[in-house]
């Protein structure tokens, strides 16, 4: 474990980290929210120049788990998500004006 406590540390600190957030809802509906476009050009996942995606799960407010993943990882796990249909594509966010990747949290934790 000690490798990765190393690995963990660099992300943390060297690494460039996208934040969001997932409030609540996730723990019903069993899926994250990714940002792919908004008011018609990309964004989010799409566009971000980190090298890491941090993906926070709240409940009432309080912090219960934190995904992290290579970019280039999640990339490839949200478009394999939805093509083979377990992903779902959905206008969300203010005014409805973000395209979004619904993805299944199992999708997510069982990787490519």
């Amino acid at each position: 474990g000690e490798g990765f406590e190393y690995s963990l540390a660099n992300i943390l600190t060297l690494g460039k980290i996208e934040v969001k957030t997932e409030r609540d809802i996730w723990k019903k509906t069993g899926n994250v929210a990714i940002e792919l476009a908004s008011r018609g050009k990309l964004s989010g996942l799409n566009t971000t120049e980190a090298d890491w995606w941090a993906h926070i799960l709240t409940i009432k407010g309080k912090i219960v788990g934190i995904l992290i993943f290579p970019i280039n990882i999640l990339k490839k796990i949200v478009k394999k998500s939805v093509l083979e249909g377990r992903g779902i594509m959905k206008m969300g966010g203010d005014d409805d004006t973000s395209e979004l990747a619904l993805i299944p949290l199992t999708d997510l934790t069982n990787g490519l």
